[in-house]
């Protein structure tokens, strides 16, 4: 709960784009999650943020600032204190039992803050962003317990990606089709399954991985094909667009669909019929069309490999999940989900050791939130019906990390980023080395924040030092 008001001297950010970007406090992950639901905390306005054990969870604004205590046995009664100076923000321990850490290593006497850093406290793990964009109606506090989630999968901490995901469910009910973006693994089906289920249609919701279609029977595959059409006909086929026929038809990693395919989807998309093979006559079909994809389609239009009137027809609304790594304040939330989901009733007593909390927030889970449900999987069965520690965690997340420990800092290496991520990187580095490593002017030169810059330079692991050489 949030009582209490005072404001004090507002710092003004802005992106590029001109969108204000506030400081915020998250609380991330509380070592058994179902006594700590995750929380965010806007703190603009706010001079100092103190933290400490109270018998329930309660968030306060007073005239020193924001209070935020938690029911953590191991948080001291006035465990730590989080600092505005100028610009910038520092943490401080306030003479705790079990000390504060930053990014896993203990804390320093008023150590600087830096955007993505992980504070731990007792069992309870906050991250800070420097400037983000804030949610509407600037709310001061809002819980995870707030979140009012129509479908699976459209739950989240961040204010940007909130908004994404009002966008989807407001165009729900429409025929709009939907482009979701993203890396493999973010989810893309699920929030594909959520615009389904929202959308108040009858039919089947028929999910095609376009990647995995025989190159020579994706038209029969998709279409369906009448009885003795080619060898091995044995029957009749519906094929997967009329099994939507009602419903919705997810078309998943469209961009790697054949381009004779592609011509064939766009006569179902433009004249609402498919044709099987070996028949004569069009069927009528009745689908909600929903793609997915981690290409950039608009390059495979440059490079012919995708056709240009297609992705005219399934372009409406177009939707970004940004990976696991850029949705830290999320983790919390997701293994809440994926807890309740696989464990059930049992969710309520699993517990985390720290050092398994830790190494789970430091992790730059690559490959996305499929990588978070099988690690959640396997710890579950080792851990049996005690608390999941380090050892129960697969050797890639034991690791720490390299670098300063914010998972920021821990993503993919270049070779294995996507196509967009890749040109991004060279735009980045070209910048750095043309101002001499210099962040701020590269950032002008960019046209971006220069706290965005600097949260690139970590996740595409550019070695600043090696440029200013």
């Amino acid at each position: 709960m949030v009582a209490g008001g005072t404001l004090s001297r507002r710092i003004e950010q802005r992106s590029a784009d001109g969108a204000h970007l506030e400081p915020h406090l998250f609380v991330l992950f509380g070592c058994t999650p179902e006594h700590m639901p995750p929380a965010r905390c806007l703190l603009s306005g706010i001079s100092q943020v103190s933290i400490g054990r109270s018998e329930e969870k309660t968030f306060a604004v007073t005239a020193e600032g924001l209070r935020i205590g938690l029911p953590d046995p191991w948080l001291s009664s006035r465990h730590l204190l989080i600092r505005r100076v100028l610009d910038s923000w520092a943490i401080e321990d306030a003479g705790s039992k079990n000390g504060t850490f930053l990014n896993g290593r203990p804390a320093s006497a008023a150590a600087p803050l830096a955007d993505g850093d992980i504070i731990e406290a007792g069992e309870t793990f906050f991250g800070f962003r420097q400037g983000i964009e804030a949610a509407g109606g600037a709310q001061r506090v809002f819980e995870a317990d707030e979140l009012g989630m129509p479908a699976p999968g459209l739950a989240t901490l961040l204010p940007s990606l909130e908004a994404e995901f009002a966008r989807v469910q407001a165009i729900a009910r429409s025929s709009v089709p939907v482009v979701i973006r993203g890396e493999s693994g973010t989810g893309k089906e699920m929030i594909a399954a959520a615009v389904h289920s929202l959308s108040g249609r009858s039919g089947a919701f028929q999910a095609v991985n376009c990647a995995a279609l025989p190159p020579t029977l994706v038209e029969s595959e998709l279409f369906g094909y009448r009885k003795g059409a080619f060898s091995g006909a044995d029957e009749d086929r519906t094929g997967l667009v009329r099994a939507a026929d009602g419903g919705t038809l997810f078309l998943d990693e469209i961009g790697d669909l054949p381009l004779g395919a592609q011509g064939a989807l766009l006569r179902v998309l433009q004249e609402s019929e498919v044709l099987p093979v070996g028949m004569t006559r069009p069927v009528k079909v009745d689908v909600r069309v929903l793609a997915a994809t981690h290409r950039d389609l608009d390059a495979l239009v440059t490079e012919q490999r995708f056709r240009g009137d297609l992705l005219a027809r399934i372009r409406g609304l177009s939707v970004r999940l940004p990976p696991l790594r850029e949705r830290c304040e999320d983790l919390g939330l997701l293994i809440r989900a994926l807890l309740r989901r696989k464990a059930q009733r049992r969710a309520g007593t699993i517990a985390f050791t720290v050092e398994a909390a830790r190494a789970l927030l430091s992790y730059g889970w690559p490959l996305n939130v499929r990588e978070l449900e099988k690690c959640l999987d396997t710890a579950l069965v080792l851990a049996g019906q005690g608390p999941i520690a380090l050892k129960h965690l697969p050797e890639e997340v034991r690791k720490p990390p390299q670098g300063a420990g914010s998972p920021r800092e821990s993503g993919p290496p270049p070779d294995a980023l996507p196509e967009a991520d890749r040109r991004r990187r060279e735009e980045i580095l070209d910048a750095l080395r043309a101002h001499g490593g210099n962040v701020t002017a590269a950032a002008k030169a960019l046209g971006k924040h220069r706290a965005q810059v600097q949260r690139w330079i970590r996740r595409y692991r550019i070695d600043r030092a090696a440029i200013r050489r």
